[in-house]
């Protein structure tokens, strides 16, 4: 039985959190180290699956990162080498500190976004900072685990990734091929292509040495297409209603 179908969990919607539209939960687990409670959520949209981490300390501050399924089993490959040093290491001792506070640090990268994993040490003891950010300049988020808590954050990791593996979850089959129609002098072209956000329609319209083009998400083709089929209908009226004379 998962976590989910325990009844030990809250839904995100009872932890006052919004599921975005066409997002599906599949799994969730909650684990309480130290005066922390980290959620993670294995969830799945158009794009794939993937784990939410989230971590609310004491005062409820709450801190998110979003890891891909092959990001997740690379993560917990790493945990295990920073719970092995630490394990070695010996009692802190407040006057031999690091001088930047760190005793081992990695770097994972998945599509646009860096993950920085700091093993670190302060006054306050020993954890780990898992930093994500975002190419182009997006948001900086982070959540510090307790080093005490690596092992078990690693096996809940663990159970959720047997669970459901370690594939993204990505369309890996053979796309249609493009289309090309001319319309007078103009050329268009219907190519289909698809990125880390997923599968995208390119429009293309080519005349002389002019290029225009928009690109169309795959969740939005249907919308397309209906919008399309409405006007050819109310002209295929109109038409019709000018060829018998308005009657």
């Amino acid at each position: 039985m998962s976590d989910r179908e325990s009844g030990d969990e809250q839904h995100p919607a009872q932890r006052g959190q919004m599921v975005p539209q066409g997002e599906q939960e599949l799994a969730t687990k909650m684990l309480q180290i130290q005066s922390k409670r980290f959620y993670l959520d294995v969830k799945q949209n158009r794009r794939g699956r993937f784990i939410k981490v989230a971590e609310v300390g004491a005062a409820g501050r709450k801190s998110r990162l979003l890891l891909a399924m092959s990001t997740a089993a690379e993560f917990r490959d790493h945990l295990t080498s920073f719970s092995e040093l630490y394990a070695s290491l010996g009692p802190p001792n407040p006057d031999n500190l690091p001088e930047d506070g760190k005793l081992k640090s990695e770097v994972m990268v998945k599509d646009n976004r860096r993950y920085y994993l700091d093993l670190k040490e302060n006054s306050r003891g020993r954890f780990l900072r898992v930093s994500q950010t975002i190419a182009r300049g997006g948001p900086r988020s982070q959540i510090a685990i307790p080093a005490q808590g690596m092992i078990e954050f690693r096996d809940a990791l663990t159970d959720l990734l047997e669970e459901f593996g370690t594939d993204d979850g990505e369309f890996k089959g053979e796309l249609p091929e493009g289309q090309h129609m001319r319309v007078e002098n103009k050329n268009f072209y219907f190519d289909i292509g698809q990125n880390s956000r997923g599968i995208y329609m390119r429009i293309s319209e080519v005349k002389s040495n002019l290029r225009t083009a928009i690109t169309i998400p795959e969740k939005s083709w249907s919308r397309f297409r209906d919008i399309f089929a409405d006007y050819v209908d109310k002209m295929k009226e109109l038409s019709e209603k000018s060829a018998t004379g308005g009657k």
